[in-house]
């Protein structure tokens, strides 16, 4: 196992833990981190039920707060950690955000839009496009998932 393997795995349980939280609050079970200069920087879990807001993303949050961190909405040279692969919205805004890497845990084959549903990262209108990889911790990130939806209904 590589070092940068063995890193993605150590940020993505940070993100896993997050993740916890947001279930712990009734929200579905998704977590980010902004990592810059091998430092988390941000951090942050889904909270559209308890703010009344549905753009409040884990990874919408996580940027906001990055943004406020260095002070700068453009997080070039950062990566993003969240344990399910970003929607439509959430992928504009890593975009804007200059995100350099993205890493993510669990596909999500109806609304993801990194390589599922949408392959924004090859679209020609976005002027960046971040280095990604998923499935990292992918069993683990999907399991949480699964017991979450399988527990509502």
């Amino acid at each position: 196992m590589g070092i940068a393997q063995t890193t993605d795995e150590a940020w993505m349980r940070h993100a896993i833990r997050l993740a916890q939280r947001a279930e712990q609050q009734g929200e579905v079970p998704v977590g980010a981190i902004v990592v810059k200069d091998n430092e988390c920087i941000a951090e942050g879990w889904n909270t559209s039920i308890a703010n009344h807001d549905p753009t409040a993303h884990a990874e919408i949050v996580t940027l906001r707060m990055a943004g406020l961190t260095v002070k700068n909405y453009r997080l070039c040279d950062a990566t993003l950690y969240v344990t399910l692969e970003p929607c439509v919205m959430c992928m504009g805004a890593i975009s804007h955000a200059r995100i350099k890497r993205l890493v993510f845990g669990a596909f999500d084959p109806k609304r993801g839009a990194v390589y599922n549903a949408l392959n924004l990262t090859d679209a020609s209108f976005l002027n960046h496009k971040p280095d990604w990889e998923g499935g990292v911790l992918e069993q683990e990130c999907s399991e949480m998932l699964r017991e979450f939806f399988r527990a509502r209904r």
